[in-house]
This record gives C-alpha cells, sequence and structure tokens, in this order.
C-alpha cells in the first residue's frame, strides 16, 4: 500500500508541477495577482508530494520489499542498513527521483523565503521552476519509473553495486545534486528576468544566495565524491579527468564566474548580459551531465546502465529548456542596457578577469570531454583525451588566475590603484618565493611541485591582506582592532576564507610531484620502506563480514626512529550475491599527507601484490575545500548577503529622543 501511495503522489506531483507552469505565468502576463498567487502553495504542495513519494522508496528498500524491482535489483536482505537507505539513490530510477525531491524542495523553499520579491518575477521563477519539475517527473514516470512491480516477488534481492556499498554514497551524491540541481533556481531566476524584464541590482540580490548554497554544495558533492573514488576504486588517485568527473567541473565552473559577476551587477549595475548568460549556462551544464551520465553515450564507473529511451528523453528536455533559454537570451538580451562605467584597473575590472579565465577554463574541460564523443558520433573513431590535455591547457589558465586574485581584493570599486595593491602585497609576494626557492633547495624533486606551494603561499597569505587592512594599523588598540575584526561584514571574511581555501587546495596538489609509490609483493613479516616511513606486514586475514568475504593485510606503520605511528588494514572483499571484488585502500594520514596501500589479487601462495603511496599533504586537496565551502557558507550567514539590508543598528536613548517619541 505504501508503494502505491509513493507512486500515486509522483502522480499528483506532475499534475501539479502543470497547474505550478502554467497558472503563474499567465498570470504574469496579464497582471492577474490571483493567478500569481497560486504559484508559492502550489510549490510547496509539489515538494511535500514527492517528499512522500522518496519516502515510500526509501520504506520499501529499508524493509527489503522484493516485489519492488528496483529493490530487488538494488538490495538484498543482509545488506546493512545504511546502504539499504543509500541503495535508494544507487541507481538510476532512485536517483533521479532525488533529483526531482532536490528540485522540489529548492522550488518550495524559494516559495516560502522570497516574499521581498516582485510578485511577478516571483511568480515568474516559480513558474520555469514548475515546468522543470514537470518534465523531470514526466520522465521518471514514463522510462524511470522506480515503483515499478514483480510478481510473483522473488524471496531475495540481487544487492547493491559493491562498489557503492560505502559510506561515501551516502554522502555525496546529495551533495553533488544539491549542487546540480540548485542552480535550476538561478536558471529559473534568469529566464523569469528575462520574460518580465526585471534585470538589475535588485534581480542580483535575489539570486546570489541561491547561487551561493548551490556553490557550496557543489564544492561538497566534488570532493567528497574524489576523496571516495580515492579511496574506494584503489587506483590510489583523486582525480582522473574522467567524463563525468568533468561534467561536475564545469558547472562548478561557471557557477564560481557568476558569482561574481553577479557581486558586480549588484554593486555597480553592470555585466547584466553576462551575469544573465552564466545563470543559464551554469544549469545547463548539469543538464549536460545529467545527459552523459544516463544517455549511454560513454562508459565511466560514474554512469549508470543505459537505456536508448532515457537518453532520448533527456535529449529532448536538453533541447527545450537550454534551447528554450538560450532563444530567449538572444531575443531580450539586445535590449538591456550596459549599467555602471568602470575602468580597467579596478575591483570590477579584476572581477572581468576573473570571468574570462574561468569560462576559458570551462570551456577547455567542454571541449575536451565532448570532443572524442563528438567525433565517434560522426567518424566513428575513437579517441582518448585524458589527463595530459588537460594539465596542459587547464593549469596555464588558473595560474594568472591564483595570481590576480589577490590583487583584485585590495582594488577599490570604479578606479583602483594597481600599484598600491602590488605594493600592499610585496611581502606576501615575497614569503611565498622565499618559500618556493627554500623548497627546491631542501625538498628538490619536480620543480613544479615547489613552484606551486609558492603561488599556494601566495595565495593564502594574499587571501586576508585586505581583512587585516581594515582590522590593524599603526597606534591601533588590541581592544579597537578586535572590534573592528568583529565589525567587518560576514561576506568579508567568507570571501577571504574561500579564496585561501583554493590556496590550501593547490598547496595539496602541488605537493603530490614529491610522492613516492612501490610496486610490492606482501608477505607476513616483510618491512617496507615508503618515504620518511616503514611499514611491517604483521598477517594476512580472512574473514566473513556482512555480506562479504574480506581478506585483508593489516600492516604496522613507523617512524624513521622506529616509532609506532599508525595501524592501518587494506584488504579486498568478495562479494558473493554479485560475484564482484573490491579494493578497501589501507590509509593513514600523517602530518597532512597519506600512506595508501592497495591489494591486487591474491596470490596462489596467499600472499599479495601491492600498490604502496607515500602523498605528502595530500589530505590538503579536501581540507581546502571543505574551508572554500565554509568560506561560502559564512557569506551566505552575511544579513546582506542574504535580504539585501544591513542589520539596524540599535538607537541610543537620549532624553530628546524619548521627548520626541513622546511627542
Amino acid at each position: 500500500m505504501i508503494v502505491e501511495v509513493g507512486h500515486y503522489a509522483l502522480v499528483l506531483a506532475l499534475a501539479l508541477s502543470i497547474v505550478q507552469s502554467l497558472v503563474p505565468m499567465w498570470g504574469s502576463r496579464t497582471g492577474d495577482r490571483t493567478l500569481m498567487a497560486v504559484a508559492p502553495p502550489v510549490a510547496v504542495m509539489i515538494g511535500l508530494f514527492v517528499a512522500l513519494s522518496f519516502a515510500a522508496l526509501t520504506y520499501a528498500h529499508v524493509e527489503s520489499d522484493f516485489s519492488l524491482l528496483n529493490v530487488i535489483e538494488n538490495s538484498h536482505s543482509t545488506k546493512p542498513l545504511i546502504y539499504k537507505i543509500s541503495g535508494v539513490w544507487g541507481n538510476h530510477e532512485g536517483s533521479m527521483l532525488l533529483w526531482v525531491l532536490i528540485l522540489a524542495l529548492f522550488g518550495a523553499v524559494v516559495a516560502l523565503f522570497s516574499r521581498a520579491m516582485p510578485l511577478d518575477l516571483r511568480a515568474t521563477t516559480l513558474s520555469v521552476q514548475g515546468w522543470l519539475s514537470a518534465a523531470f517527473l514526466l520522465f521518471i514516470l514514463l522510462t524511470s519509473n522506480p515503483f515499478a512491480r514483480v510478481w510473483p516477488a522473488p524471496i531475495e534481492g540481487q544487492d547493491l553495486n559493491p562498489i557503492l556499498q560505502d559510506p561515501g554514497l551516502a554522502i555525496h551524491p546529495p551533495l553533488l545534486y544539491l549542487g546540480y540541481v540548485g542552480f535550476s533556481i538561478t536558471f529559473s531566476f534568469a529566464a523569469a528576468a528575462l520574460i518580465t524584464g526585471r534585470i538589475d541590482a535588485s534581480w542580483a540580490r535575489y539570486v546570489r544566495p541561491w547561487s551561493l548554497v548551490a556553490w557550496v554544495f557543489l564544492t561538497l558533492g566534488i570532493a567528497m565524491g574524489s576523496y571516495w573514488a580515492y579511496y574506494t576504486l584503489g587506483w590510489g588517485g583523486f582525480w582522473f579527468w574522467d567524463p563525468v568527473e568533468n561534467a561536475s567541473l564545469m558547472p562548478w565552473l561557471a557557477g564560481t564566474a557568476m558569482l561574481h559577476s553577479a557581486a558586480v551587477m549588484e554593486k555597480r549595475d553592470a555585466l547584466k548580459i553576462w551575469t544573465i548568460f552564466l545563470a543559464i549556462l551554469a544549469f545547463s551544464l548539469s543538464l549536460l551531465g545529467t545527459f552523459l551520465v544516463r544517455s549511454g553515450v560513454l562508459t565511466s564507473v560514474h554512469t549508470f546502465a543505459s537505456d536508448p529511451r532515457r537518453g532520448i528523453f533527456i535529449l529532448a528536455i536538453l533541447v527545450f529548456f537550454i534551447g528554450g533559454a538560450l532563444a530567449l537570451f538572444a531575443a531580450r538580451a539586445s535590449a538591456l542596457k550596459p549599467g555602471g562605467i568602470f575602468a580597467p584597473v579596478s575591483r570590477e575590472g579584476a572581477l572581468v578577469l576573473n570571468n574570462l579565465l574561468l569560462t576559458t577554463s570551462c570551456a577547455t574541460v567542454f571541449i575536451g570531454t565532448l570532443y572524442p564523443l563528438a567525433l565517434e558520433a560522426i567518424t566513428g573513431d575513437k579517441i582518448s583525451v585524458g589527463a595530459p590535455f588537460f594539465n596542459l591547457t587547464f593549469g596555464p589558465i588558473f595560474v594568472p588566475l591564483f595570481l590576480a586574485m589577490p590583487i583584485g581584493q585590495l582594488l577599490a570599486w570604479k578606479r583602483g590603484d594597481l600599484l598600491g595593491a602590488a605594493q600592499r602585497l610585496t611581502l606576501v609576494a615575497a614569503l611565498g618565493v622565499v618559500g618556493a626557492i627554500v623548497l627546491i633547495a631542501v625538498r628538490g624533486g619536480p620543480v613544479l611541485a615547489p613552484i606551486g606551494v609558492g603561488i599556494a603561499i601566495y595565495l593564502i597569505l594574499g587571501a586576508f591582506v585586505e581583512v587585516l587592512g581594515r582590522i590593524i594599523g599603526r597606534g591601533v588598540a588590541m581592544g579597537t582592532a578586535v572590534s573592528r575584526a568583529i565589525g567587518l561584514p560576514l561576506s568579508t571574511w567568507g570571501t577571504a576564507l574561500a579564496h585561501a581555501g583554493l590556496g590550501v587546495t593547490l598547496m595539496g596538489l602541488a605537493a603530490t610531484g614529491w610522492g613516492v609509490e612501490r610496486i610490492v609483493v606482501l608477505h607476513p613479516g616483510d618491512l617496507v620502506e615508503l618515504g620518511p616511513w616503514s611499514l611491517k606486514v604483521e598477517q594476512i586475514t580472512s574473514a566473513k563480514i556482512a555480506n562479504y568475504q574480506q581478506t585483508s593485510a593489516p600492516m604496522t606503520v613507523r617512524s624513521s626512529a622506529g616509532v609506532v605511528v599508525a595501524q592501518i588494514n587494506p584488504a579486498r572483499r568478495a562479494f558473493q550475491t554479485r560475484q564482484m571484488t573490491t579494493t578497501e585502500a589501507g590509509i593513514a594520514t600523517l602530518d597532512f599527507g597519506q600512506i595508501y596501500v592497495s591489494l591486487a589479487e591474491q596470490r596462489p601462495d596467499g600472499n599479495f601484490d601491492a600498490r604502496l603511496y607515500w602523498k605528502p599533504l595530500v589530505s590538503l586537496i579536501w581540507i581546502g575545500a571543505l574551508i572554500m565551502a565554509l568560506g561560502g557558507s559564512i557569506s551566505l550567514a552575511d544579513r546582506r548577503l542574504r535580504i539585501g539590508v544591513a542589520k539596524r543598528a540599535a538607537k541610543r536613548l537620549t532624553p530628546s529622543s524619548l521627548a520626541q517619541a513622546a511627542e
């Protein structure tokens, strides 16, 4: 019965989505406030119905209801509870339901928390969001129904893909979808602005919090996905330039550019056309990622089983929404006024440079990802575009971006002093250069590693130069400095943290150049030297755990002085139901670096071939992403960013003011 309730809830959500897409739009075009007022309550109801449907599917997985095809194909009665729950979105049908759930919830939240918006803009935005919801609900019901029944029901299920039986699956897809789908709001805002003609600084103020929410979640989702692949797949890498990885990176780059462009639009009423275009582009690239994962046009560890009907349906959604938005943009963009004027050397000019570099890097990833697919479709020839291409094209674009970021923070709006900004950065630039020289002399290794760390030092320290300049100065007392620090807008602190987080990630990436790799055969009692550490294989054990058989090689990690610093347990897991084997890497984090051990197939004599890595500072890659997300969250907490006005200071009560109040 609960399953049927979930199915019917989807049908009702589809019907309401059609109402939401048509009625408020008609009201906006005719000026009928009653019709426009339909949008918010309907959006909330859609969110509730889709949430009910998702809860019903989750219940079926938790209860191991094997009369449901989705549960049969992706669950097993002996599977741990956490994987029964995460298995709800560990498949195509369930993950699409999660996608629509997040889409509906974003629409409901906008309906509840956007009362300050003009009624026509709010109604049109929710109407566009209704079109998106209707399209994806129709896609689920026609091609990807998660509530399909099977009769007679089997006694047992086929289990979830063993690679997905990991806590990372419980975190990575929801975070990634919150970012992916979050950009649907910016898309709806952009389309509504073009339809209503409300493209001004107020529009930028309305859209920035939503774009920042999506950016924060997408940052966390990409970082979590990177770490998940790093420790789950056993290959020792954190980024493979896989097409599906690139599909998540492209909207992040476009969304980052849009955040900076919207700041210019809000402050100076400039870059209107560009900001609207980036708002459309960010979600368009999210839709492209959905198409790549589910259409079957590529083979990847990230992709779901393909169905030609699904691919054609998603392609139709792509053409309708992306093509329609771009056509609307082309029709209305020429009528927009250019807005505020600024000098090339200014805060606005720096943000324009930031946008150019980010969008160029996005275009590079786009071409490198889609060119092999297009070539194969046209000529039948298969080529591979991998890490060498992206490293040689993407890296050089980002280096000037890293160098320009601290300078841009120090430039004034409208007209800035480039020489003055450079002088204020002299000390941090010198520290970066000295750090690089010292590392070259002491550590040696690939020259790009110390140079990268030097740039990271400059970027991290440079992110706080503006903040420190506003807090401290000659003759400023400690109490005054603390008061100034507390009084700074949260968005100022958030920006500094986000930029510094990027520097921390760069430091982690650069330091991997000093990594050590060894391939050995592990025997019990062996002592293996790995960089500054030594690893001893204690024994090789085998045990039955939950729904898999595990064979492991526990190891003790010692420092150069012979002190035990960590224990790791690399393993191989054999899942009988799926007849699959997975690798569980043994990882120990030491001084922000990591020892990483991955086992290959077990030899006939019982020993293992293994790949061992020492990766200095590698954990900074993900710590930097967390700092970036923290910076975005702090900025989001700024009252001025959320509702566009600063908090009013409490007026001091004086006898005269009391007398005036009494009068």
